[in-house]
């Protein structure tokens, strides 16, 4: 493939970021006419559509390739500035990186506040289901992602961070009422807590302990999108779930839950995968997450939980 002409490139990642041409071209101090016509010779340069010209415009799956192309390259331009002292007046570095909800409320917010902050760094984060994390590190809206996903994204990085442990607990009013026999049959019936319609961890659990690859949860399911709202619709008995060992331990020996089912601990697995740049501000970041994942997370044993 030819060349790719920075002003083109930088010109498709200004149309994705502001979400239509117009506003791309204000941005760019260029007409929407510029804008067009930059995009169509980029388009026939690689010989792909690379948007879709929707409101607001979305890249198409070659269109990320480069868009995730031209974010790693202005992050080299913003690192080479500054090691050249050309960085004066450009504020702190912008680090965004995705997380899944349950790290980010228990181990992850403690670790970023040991980054250190010579030069100072912000911190974007994106909040998503740790099987899809890398989705956002495909699309290149993210330098880095904390993921269940071993399998590097082009142009990335893995590594594994440690097993992030789920006890399947329940109120101890919820457990009399609806779990009183056997838990292989009853987890299958029984009124579910779920993060959001994409979270399958309780079905995999009640796969995993029935032996049944076709089963899973009960139909009667409750979306809580937040990590502690999860946790606090388990203690007040509107079902059962797998919640975090971290925020599930205090809460057993006070008597708040119960387990239902013994040594039978959820183990996932957690990645932590970013973009393969010399970036001295993402290298401290990810020394400090992994630091703080080795803390608090699980290591693997080949001889079981």
């Amino acid at each position: 493939m030819d060349e790719l002409p920075l002003d083109q490139v930088r010109t498709l990642l200004a149309v994705v970021d502001e979400g239509t041409f117009d506003a791309a071209a204000a941005a760019l101090h260029v007409t929407p006419s510029a804008v067009s016509q930059r995009v169509k010779a980029l388009e026939q340069r690689t010989g792909r559509v690379l948007l879709m010209r929707t409101k607001p415009v979305r890249a198409t799956a070659s269109g990320e390739v480069v868009i995730r192309f031209a974010r790693q390259l202005a992050r080299l331009e913003r690192d080479a500035r500054a090691e050249l002292g050309m960085a004066d007046g450009a504020g702190p570095v912008r680090l965004p990186i995705a997380v899944n909800a349950d790290s980010l409320a228990t181990w992850f917010l403690p670790a970023l506040a040991r980054v250190p902050q010579d030069p100072p760094v912000c911190v974007e984060l994106h909040r998503e289901d740790e099987a899809h994390t890398t989705e956002l590190l495909r699309e290149g809206q993210v330098m880095a992602a904390v993921t269940s996903s071993p399998d590097p994204v082009a142009g990335c990085a893995s590594r594994l961070l440690g097993l992030a442990r789920y006890l399947p607990v329940a109120s101890p009013g919820f457990a009399a009422r609806h779990l009183t026999g056997d838990p292989e049959r009853d987890l299958r019936v029984a009124p579910t807590i779920v993060f959001d319609r994409r979270d399958d961890l309780q079905d995999a659990f009640v796969r995993d302990l029935t032996g049944d690859p076709a089963g899973g949860a009960g139909a009667v399911r409750h979306s809580i999108p937040t990590s502690e709202g999860f946790r606090d619709a388990v203690v007040a008995g509107l079902g059962w779930g797998l919640v975090p060992e971290q925020q599930s331990r205090p809460l057993l020996r006070a008597g708040a839950l119960v387990l239902l089912v013994p040594r039978r601990p959820m183990d996932v697995p957690l990645y932590w995968q970013q973009w393969k740049l010399d970036s001295p501000a993402l290298s401290a970041v990810a020394e400090v997450i992994g630091e703080a994942a080795r803390e608090a997370l699980r290591r693997p044993s080949v001889t079981g939980p």
